[in-house]
């Protein structure tokens, strides 16, 4: 279980039970008293109102109209609300587009240092162009959801990343790549890796990858991706 994860199921616990102890806690999520005591202190901070009672029959007590007020999203989640803007931007389909950045804005600004530093390297990657209106779009399909967490993981951790693949011409392949860079060319999204296999970069459409896996062990280098001149990078088109 997560820190977050665990986090929440306390708030959930609370918010069931008229009162709990930090003993009750500390045996219903299987951590120590001093890992219950931190994480009350963190739901605190995140804007739950808590009280403590001391004495027999005291313990915590969630204020039932209390509620979350402070952000607590992942890189990837927050890279997943960019790059949907950046989705229905580039379609010139998004209405309150200026509402939009500005709620993004202050999201950004609520992360730590580290994961603001892991959002901007994810932004270096992410490029946006124009679909050919010559595009066949009848096999159009879903994209995995665990294919963005795997990315994530791999993509930071400069970590190879493996997957089932069914091209153009339905023929199935495994592959193993490293990868370097987004592409998004309404509707259709492309994990742009460097095959090793194949020495050169590819394009896979995300929506015929499947059982993406990250491989832990050798990193690999980044690579200059070299887009079309009419591909450019998000953080370009937000300036």
């Amino acid at each position: 279980m997560s820190i977050r994860q665990r986090q929440d199921a306390i708030a959930r616990i609370l918010r069931r039970n008229e009162t709990a102890t930090i003993d009750e806690l500390s045996r219903d999520v299987g951590v120590s008293r001093r890992t219950v005591l931190r994480d009350i202190s963190a739901l605190r901070d995140d804007g739950f109102v808590i009280y403590s009672e001391s004495g027999p029959g005291g313990g915590l007590q969630l204020d039932p109209q209390s509620m979350q007020t402070s952000a607590r999203l992942s890189v990837a989640e927050v890279f997943a609300l960019l790059i949907s803007v950046a989705a229905m931007r580039s379609a010139q389909n998004l209405p309150f587009s200026d509402l939009a950045d500005a709620g993004l804005a202050k999201i950004e600004k609520s992360l730590p240092a580290d994961k603001l530093r892991d959002l901007q390297r994810f932004l270096d990657c992410l490029h946006i162009g124009k679909l050919s209106p010559k595009q066949d779009l009848s096999d159009l399909g879903q994209i995995d959801p665990s294919l963005l967490p795997a990315f994530e993981t791999a993509f930071l951790g400069q970590l190879h990343l493996s997957f089932d693949y069914q091209d153009v011409k339905g023929a199935k392949s495994h592959r193993k790549v490293e990868p370097q860079a987004l592409l998004i060319l309404q509707p259709l999204w492309y994990l742009v890796a460097w095959d090793p296999a194949r020495e050169g970069f590819r394009h896979f459409r995300m929506d015929r990858i499947s059982r993406p896996e990250c491989i832990h062990g050798a990193q690999f280098r980044r690579r200059h991706v070299p887009f079309e001149d009419d591909v450019c990078p998000y953080k370009d088109m937000v300036n």
